[in-house]
């Protein structure tokens, strides 16, 4: 059993039986960022009870079956229309950054690629850069994710003031991939059994662009999806022939390696001691 790291995954949408099921397949450690409670919330107010369920709820969850739980706090761009609303909840945020299980500014980016989405996205960047946060990319489904994922990178660019290692480039494909990764970024692949990208096709990623900046996830959340997503991906590199030191770089050196950079985070220990131990 290789031990994994599943780091974008919405357990909050999850049964407790999932935990250990992923337990039981290897995984030590989830990352979980804020998303969309599926369906939109009216106030402020239910984004910091939502934040209390990810930094205080969700961590005690997980370590009944000994996975450690991270997360990242944000309004996602499903609800970034509303800006007022969006503004009060960025406002709130740093009262959250505090808590050692917090990560970073995530899952920040674009839906529909609208002007608005834009907006709420810079000002995420704006609370990022000035409180020296790691970000964590949403890149579009609903829409023209080449499209989105150019007006993402550049208006990272043009803000200048993220290191372009401390931001991770989620559900890339293979039409976006490259651009992320030579802009210097971080990247994530997301594994979902109909759309995004399947475990073949991360695979394949892999063996084009090597291993280097590149994290998988299941994402988890409230449609199809698979938690048990990043042993599938294992399965098939294995199948493949790829030797143990590539793939345990990927699903565990690489996220904790990006992790790292969080110096208010504490130390992984399961995750450490997974790492120390091959």
């Amino acid at each position: 059993m290789s031990s994994y790291i599943d780091p974008h995954i919405h357990m909050v949408s999850r049964t407790t039986d999932d935990y250990k099921r992923m337990a039981l397949a290897g995984c030590v450690m989830v990352s979980e960022p804020a998303f969309w409670a599926g369906f939109d919330r009216l106030g402020v107010e239910g984004f910091r009870d939502y934040f209390r369920q990810l930094t205080q709820f969700e961590p005690r969850r997980a370590a009944e079956y000994g996975i450690e739980h991270r997360s990242w706090l944000c309004i996602n761009a499903k609800e970034a229309e509303n800006v007022s609303l969006s503004r009060e909840v960025i406002a709130m945020i740093p009262e959250f950054l505090d808590n050692p299980g917090v990560l970073g500014i995530g899952e920040i980016g674009l839906n529909k690629n609208t002007r608005n989405e834009a907006i709420v996205f810079r000002d995420h960047l704006d609370l990022a850069a000035r409180l020296g946060e790691l970000v964590l990319v949403h890149t579009p489904h609903l829409a023209d994710k080449y499209m989105g994922t150019r007006m993402i990178l550049d208006m990272i660019r043009e803000d200048g003031r993220l290191e372009a290692g401390r931001v991770c480039i989620d559900h890339v494909e293979e039409h976006t991939i490259r651009f992320a990764l030579e802009a210097g970024h971080w990247v994530g692949m997301t594994l979902y059994p109909i759309t995004k990208c399947t475990p073949a096709r991360a695979a394949d990623m892999v063996e084009q662009y090597g291993p280097e900046r590149i994290l998988v996830n299941s994402a988890g959340d409230w449609g199809h999806s698979d938690p048990l997503a990043v042993p599938e991906f294992i399965f098939e590199m294995k199948r493949r022939g790829h030797d143990e030191a590539l793939i345990r770089r990927v699903v565990l050196e690489n996220p904790l390696a990006f992790f790292s950079q969080c110096s208010r985070s504490r130390a992984p220990q399961k995750a450490g001691a997974a790492v120390r131990a091959v």
